[in-house]
C-alpha cells in the first residue's frame, strides 16, 4: 500500500561524535551494526528516497551538563531543514527549568527522554520542572519507557513509572516509544483509557522484530491498530536502526488495515501528538 503523507516519528538527529558514541555502545550491549548516515543531509536524503515527508528529530543527553549545548546543536541543524521537527532534551541533574524553557523559547516542538541511558525517567521528581513546562507551553514528552531491548533491570523504566506520569500530568501528551515493549498490554491498555497517551512503532511491529528485539509483533493485532490508530505513530530509531529503513515498514504495511488507519499511523497521529 502506498501511503500519501509519512512522517517519521522517532530519527535520532545529534552530532555525529556523538552518535559515534552511541552506537559504540549499542553495538557492545545489543551486538547491532549500523550502515546508516549520521549527518544530517545525508540522513534525510535516505528519508526522502525512503518517502519521508518530515520527522521528530529526537537528542538526549546521557550526562549531565550537555543537554543545553545539544539542544541548541539540534534547533540549529533543524532551523536548515524542511523535514526537522526539533525536540529537546534535559538530564536530571541539570538545571532542568532553565534548560528546558531555554529550548521551548527558542523553538523546541517537545521532549525527549531516553530514561534507562539518562538515568531519569518518568517518574523522576527532579523532572517535575520540565514536564510542568511542557504542560505550560503545550509541548508533548516522548520517552523510551519501556524496559526493551535491554533495560529490564533498569529502576527508570516500565509501565507502572509512565503510569505515575500520566496520572501526575494529565494535560501533557506523553508518547511510549517501541510500543512500550515489553510490556505493551499495559501500555496499550493507557492509551484506550487516556487521550494523552501516545505509543509509537519503532522497532516493534517491523519484518526484523523477532530477531532484533526479541518481541513477536504478531502479538499485537491488526484490529488494535485500528482501534489504537489515533493514538500510534510509526517511527524508526533511523539512523540506530540495524537493518535497512525499508524493514521498519514492511511488516506493518503487509498488515491488512484501512487506508484510514494507515494515515493515522504514518501521519495524521503524529499531527495530533503535536498539536493535540
Amino acid at each position: 500500500m502506498a501511503v500519501a503523507e509519512t512522517t517519521d516519528a522517532h530519527v535520532h538527529l545529534m552530532p555525529p561524535r556523538l552518535m559515534a558514541a552511541i552506537r559504540k555502545s549499542l553495538a557492545r550491549e545489543a551486538g547491532w551494526t549500523f550502515d546508516h548516515p549520521v549527518e544530517r543531509d545525508a540522513m534525510e536524503a535516505a528519508l526522502r528516497s525512503a518517502g519521508v515527508d518530515r520527522y521528530l528529530a529526537l537528542p538526549y543527553a546521557h550526562e549531565a551538563g550537555m543537554a543545553a549545548d545539544l539542544n541548541e546543536w539540534v534547533l540549529a541543524e533543524s532551523a536548515d531543514s524542511d523535514m526537522a521537527v526539533p525536540f529537546a532534551t534535559v538530564h536530571g541533574d541539570d538545571e532542568v527549568e532553565s534548560v528546558v524553557r531555554a529550548a521551548f523559547e527558542a523553538g523546541a516542538r517537545g521532549l525527549k527522554f531516553q530514561c534507562p541511558v539518562q538515568e531519569c525517567g518518568p517518574a523522576d521528581p527532579r523532572l517535575a520542572p520540565a514536564f510542568e513546562l511542557a504542560a505550560e507551553y503545550d509541548r508533548p514528552v516522548l520517552f523510551h519507557a519501556g524496559t526493551a531491548p535491554m533495560f529490564e533491570e533498569s529502576e527508570h523504566v516500565g509501565a507502572d513509572q509512565f503510569a505515575e506520569f500520566v496520572a501526575s500530568f494529565p494535560d501533557v501528551r506523553a508518547c511510549a516509544a517501541h510500543m512500550g515493549t515489553y510490556e505493551t498490554p499495559a501500555f496499550l491498555d493507557m492509551a484506550r483509557e487516556h487521550d494523552q497517551v501516545f505509543l509509537d512503532t519503532t522497532m516493534a511491529l517491523s519484518s526484523r522484530t523477532a530477531d532484533v528485539l526479541g518481541f513477536d509483533p504478531e502479538t499485537i493485532a491488526d484490529e488494535t491498530l485500528t482501534d489504537l490508530s489515533d493514538s500510534i505513530m510509526y517511527g524508526s530509531d533511523f539512523p540506530n536502526l540495524p537493518y535497512p529503513y525499508d524493514d521498519e515498514r514492511r511488516g506493518l504495511l503487509a498488515r491488512d488495515l484501512s487506508e484510514s488507519t494507515y494515515c493515522d499511523l504514518f501521519h495524521r497521529t503524529a499531527g495530533r501528538f503535536l498539536d493535540g
